[in-house]
């Protein structure tokens, strides 16, 4: 039977691309989704699939229920683009100037529609039922994983997968690990407040500068010696602001930054230190600190149950040498708020462009990936799904 479906999804491609295509020239940022949902809808009802729309406020929701009794399987992907501007001699360069799909999002929306398709054709032999979570906003927290859960869109499921595509990674591999895959991804803003003068008679000032920058320079030690060498976390400082003149030194400094952990115990202790050493440092140099420190995405975790199945699935799907098992990686994603719900797991499927000086990363103005990852990822759903339903349920 997973021949069949291997052969409607491949009969699918085209079109799949042309999906891919439209979405990357009409991309929507996150909380501003508009066009991007009622498409998705639109392909849905046209097979024949029950949809729910407005889930979470911009979600769309599909479900098949297959023609005999079973689990759900719930497959998700993410629509959302970024304010980037796109910088690619393409045919389907995108159409909105400063916003571009730069991280894959179209092609993940695009692969599940064609899956959707196919299953939606193979309902009757399904055991089982299918719900095909089509998420708004991924890029921005809160992200719109938590409202779509909460909206109902994993009522009645028994289990998730997820689907990344890495332009990191070759063509025709698959990757991903159990427990912490993605890190948590916490931002703060840290205000320094001193007492501003000239700048020819600093002896007079509490020079919120030097303060900040001291501050900075600490927070450098956090990683290499407050954290547990065995463990990941990433502290960047992504942007300084003080002073309008040369000659005037200001009584304000503001800088932010961002902390990527993959455990709850080192996000807790990265928190801590940093407000420890943000507020010690401030007050031994005369200065005061406001600090506003805002927990993102959480840690996500991928089951081990549920990973053992994914790489016998996938090593039988695609060959042991095309699956990896990889290390932790600091990006962050929403998906992980549905890993808490329900067990699952999340997999990067490779999508590297082989041409040369094609290969840019994730969040690049040149971004692209090579299309036929989309089968790849496709297959790698299908053959998820068809596994997952054939099992008999435990007792």
């Amino acid at each position: 039977m997973l021949t069949v479906w291997q052969q409607k999804l491949a009969e699918m491609y085209e079109q799949m691309v042309a999906w891919r295509r439209h979405f990357h020239q009409y991309p929507e940022l996150s909380f501003e989704e508009v066009e991007t949902p009622r498409k998705i809808a639109e392909i849905l009802r046209s097979f024949g699939i029950e949809v729910r729309t407005g889930v979470g406020e911009r979600g769309v929701v599909g479900k098949i229920r297959g023609g005999k009794p079973g689990r759900t399987v719930a497959l998700r992907a993410d629509f959302d683009a970024l304010p980037i501007q796109d910088e690619k001699e393409v045919s389907y360069k995108s159409k909105v100037p400063g916003v571009m799909h730069a991280c894959g999002h179209d092609g993940h929306t695009a692969t599940l529609l064609g899956v959707a398709k196919v299953l939606s054709e193979m309902r009757e032999q399904l055991s089982g039922n299918i719900v095909l979570i089509f998420q708004h906003a991924e890029e921005q927290e809160p992200g719109g994983a938590i409202a779509m859960i909460e909206d109902g869109c994993l009522e009645g499921v028994d289990v998730i997968f997820g689907s990344h595509l890495a332009s990191i990674l070759p063509l025709g591999l698959v990757a991903t690990r159990k427990g912490p895959l993605l890190a948590a991804s916490d931002n703060f803003e840290v205000t320094i407040s001193g007492y501003g003068g000239h700048g020819a008679t600093p002896h007079l000032t509490v020079d919120s500068i030097i303060v900040a920058v001291q501050v900075i320079n600490q927070l450098q030690l956090l990683v290499s010696r407050r954290v547990d060498p065995l463990q990941a976390a990433v502290l960047s400082i992504g942007s300084f602001h003080a002073g309008q003149a040369p000659n005037v030194i200001p009584d304000r400094a503001v800088f932010t930054g961002t902390v990527r952990t993959l455990t709850p115990e080192t996000r807790d202790l990265m928190e801590r230190e940093l407000r420890a050493i943000v507020e010690g440092v401030s007050t031994t140099l005369q200065a005061k600190a406001e600090i506003e420190y805002v927990r993102g995405y959480p840690p996500l975790r991928n089951h081990d149950e549920e990973t053992d199945f994914f790489m016998n699935v996938a090593v039988n799907e695609l060959g042991a040498d095309r699956v990896i098992d990889v290390p932790g990686n600091m990006g962050g994603e929403d998906f992980a708020y549905y890993l808490q719900h329900v067990p699952g797991v999340y997999f990067f499927t490779g999508a590297g462009k082989a041409e040369p000086n094609a290969d840019y990363p994730h969040h690049h103005p040149r971004f692209d990936f090579d299309e036929r990852a989309l089968l790849v990822a496709g297959n790698m759903l299908l053959s998820l799904v068809y596994n997952y339903l054939k099992e008999p349920q435990a007792k």
